[in-house]
C-alpha cells in the first residue's frame, strides 16, 4: 500500500498513496478523477450573466416597447412616402383661382388705359401641366399628373402706341408695389416686367406671377396672370367649365349711351 506503489482504487473513495511517515504524518490523497464526480458548483457561478444581471421590469413594459416599435415603423413608412411622393400639391379651387386671375387682368387691363378700350385677344383661363415629385418623378419624367394643374390668363392687345404703352406698365408697376408684390425681373429688349406675390395661405392655391410686356416689333402690350399648381376637385372639366372666359368689363362711371328716343304718337 505504501512505498510507491500504485495507488489503490476503492470506488468513489480514496487511498493514501504516500506513506504519512514520508510526509510528516500526512498522507497524500490521490482521487479518482475519472470515476469520482465533480463537486457541485456555487448558484453564483452556474447561473448566466443574463439571468445575474436581469432588473426587474416595471408595470406596462412590453406595451412601451410595443408603442415605441409601431411609431418607428410610423415614422420609417411615413419618410419613404415623402421621399417616393414628395410634398403634396395644395387643393385647387378652379372657381375662386378664375376670379383672382380675372381680377388680376381686369386691373391691368384699367392701368394700361388704351384709347378706345379695344377687345382683346386670347382672354381665357387656361391649364398648364404638373408634374410628379419625389423620386416618384424619376419614373414619370416629362409626365404630367391628370388630377394636377396651374391656372394662367393671358391677354393682348396689337399696334399700342409706345406712350400708352409705357404708361400703362409704370401704372401698373407702381399698383403692385404698393399692394407689396416681389419685383423679379424686367424686360431685356423690351419694356416689362414681373412680379411675384409673396403673400400665400398654406394648402390653398394663389396667383403667383404678374407678367406684363411691350413688344416694339408689333406694338403688342401683353399681360399674363399665372397660378401655380393645385389638385383638382373630383369631376372638373376644363372645357366645359363655365368660367373660362373672360371680356374686360366697362370702366366703372362711365356715362352709359341711352337708346333712340321713339315717337310716343301711336300708329
Amino acid at each position: 500500500m505504501w512505498g510507491g506503489g500504485p495507488c489503490r482504487r476503492t470506488g468513489y473513495s480514496c487511498a493514501l498513496s504516500t506513506p504519512p511517515e514520508a510526509s510528516g504524518g500526512r498522507g497524500l490523497l490521490a482521487f479518482d478523477h475519472e470515476r469520482a464526480p465533480a463537486p457541485a458548483r456555487p448558484w453564483y457561478r452556474t447561473a448566466s450573466r443574463r439571468r445575474l444581471l436581469r432588473r426587474p421590469r416595471l408595470p406596462g413594459y412590453r406595451g412601451a416597447r410595443a408603442l415605441c416599435a409601431t411609431l418607428v415603423a410610423s415614422a420609417t413608412v411615413a419618410a419613404f412616402a415623402w421621399l417616393w411622393y414628395g410634398s403634396p400639391y395644395p387643393q385647387s379651387d378652379p372657381d375662386r383661382i378664375a376670379v383672382r386671375l380675372k381680377d388680376q387682368a381686369q386691373r391691368a387691363y384699367d392701368e394700361a388705359a388704351l384709347p378706345g378700350r379695344p377687345e382683346v385677344e386670347l382672354g381665357r383661363v387656361e391649364t398648364g401641366a404638373c408634374y410628379y415629385r419625389g423620386l416618384r418623378g424619376v419614373a414619370h419624367i416629362d409626365e404630367g399628373r391628370p388630377d394636377v394643374r396651374s391656372f394662367d390668363l393671358d391677354w393682348q392687345v396689337r399696334a399700342v402706341p409706345e406712350d400708352v404703352a409705357r404708361s400703362g406698365l409704370q401704372r401698373m408697376r407702381a399698383r403692385l408695389e404698393r399692394e407689396g408684390w416681389t419685383f423679379v425681373d424686367t424686360g431685356v429688349d423690351r419694356p416689362g416686367f414681373r412680379f411675384r406675390n409673396p403673400a400665400g395661405e398654406d394648402g390653398v392655391q394663389q396667383v403667383e406671377h404678374v407678367d406684363a410686356r411691350w413688344y416694339r416689333e408689333t406694338g403688342t402690350y401683353s399681360v399674363s396672370v399665372y397660378a401655380g399648381c393645385g389638385k383638382l376637385p373630383d369631376g372638373f372639366d376644363e372645357y366645359t367649365w363655365p368660367e373660362r372666359d373672360w371680356v374686360p368689363e366697362a370702366v366703372p362711371g362711365a356715362p352709359v349711351t341711352p337708346p333712340a328716343a321713339r315717337s310716343a304718337t301711336p300708329r
